[in-house]
C-alpha cells in the first residue's frame, strides 16, 4: 500500500512493523544499530528495507519508535530530513517504577518532539496506549491518538484503519500528555490483575 518509516530496532518496532507489511505495507527501518534493523527487516521479510540511519526516511509516515529519552534528540539529529514527514510519536514517559510520566502539561514528548522537529513536519501522538504484544496478535483494538494537523491526522487514521484497528481522535497535540497518563493507567490494569493481553478502549452505549 505505502511505504512505512520506523526509527528503532526494539519491540514496538517489530510489533508494528510487523503487522503493518502482514497489511500490505513495504517497511524500512532506520536504527544507530544497522545489524538489528537488517537482522529485523530480513525476519519481517515482505519487501521490508533497512534505511541509513539520519537520512531521509522513504516514508512520508514516521514512526518514532525509540525510547523517550531519546526521542527528541533522534528527531534533531534527522534535521530537515524529515520536513514534511508525519512523525507518530508512541513514546511512554514513565517514571522510575512507572507510577506517573516525567513530563507535565504541555510538555509532552510529542510537544517536545514537534519543537525539534523541521517546518513542515506534524507530530501526532499514537500507538503508546498498546502493548506491542497485542500489536502483534493483530487483534482488532482501538488506537488513540492526537495530533494538531487535521490533514496527518486523517493520514494516520488511514494507516491504522490499514492496519485492522480503529483510530480515535483524541484531539490537538496537547492532549499527548493525557495519553501518556493513559499509558499508565493500562500498566497499573496489566500489573494488578487484568495482565499484558489488554487493550483500552471506547464503547458507544
Amino acid at each position: 500500500m505505502t511505504t512505512i518509516s520506523i526509527i528503532g530496532s526494539g519491540n514496538m518496532a517489530t510489533a508494528i512493523g510487523t503487522r503493518a507489511a502482514k497489511h500490505g505495507h513495504t517497511i524500512e527501518f532506520m536504527s544507530r544499530n544497522a545489524a538489528k534493523a537488517q537482522a529485523l527487516a530480513e525476519q519481517i521479510g515482505n519487501g521490508a528495507t533497512v534505511g541509513a540511519f539520519g537520512a531521509r526516511p522513504a516514508g512520508d509516515i514516521v514512526i518514532v519508535a525509540v525510547l523517550y529519552a531519546g526521542a527528541v534528540d533522534v528527531v534533531a539529529h534527522y534535521g530537515d530530513a524529515l520536513a514534511g514527514k508525519i512523525l507518530i510519536d508512541i513514546t511512554n514517559p514513565f517514571n522510575a517504577d512507572a507510577s506517573g510520566v516525567v513530563t507535565t502539561p504541555g510538555n509532552s514528548v510529542s510537544q517536545q518532539i514537534a519543537a525539534a522537529a523541521p517546518e513542515g513536519a506534524h507530530v501526532v501522538k499514537a500507538f503508546n496506549t498498546i502493548f506491542g504484544g497485542v500489536i502483534a496478535e493483530d487483534k482488532a483494538v482501538d488506537v488513540f491518538f492526537a495530533g494538531d494537523s487535521a490533514a496527518a491526522k486523517a493520514e494516520v487514521a488511514a494507516f491504522v484503519e490499514s492496519l485492522g484497528m480503529r483510530p480515535l481522535d483524541a484531539g490537538a497535540l496537547e492532549m499527548a500528555h493525557a495519553l501518556e497518563w493513559a499509558g499508565i493507567l493500562l500498566v497499573g490494569l496489566a500489573a494488578h490483575g487484568a495482565g499484558f493481553d489488554i487493550a483500552m478502549g471506547a464503547k458507544v452505549l
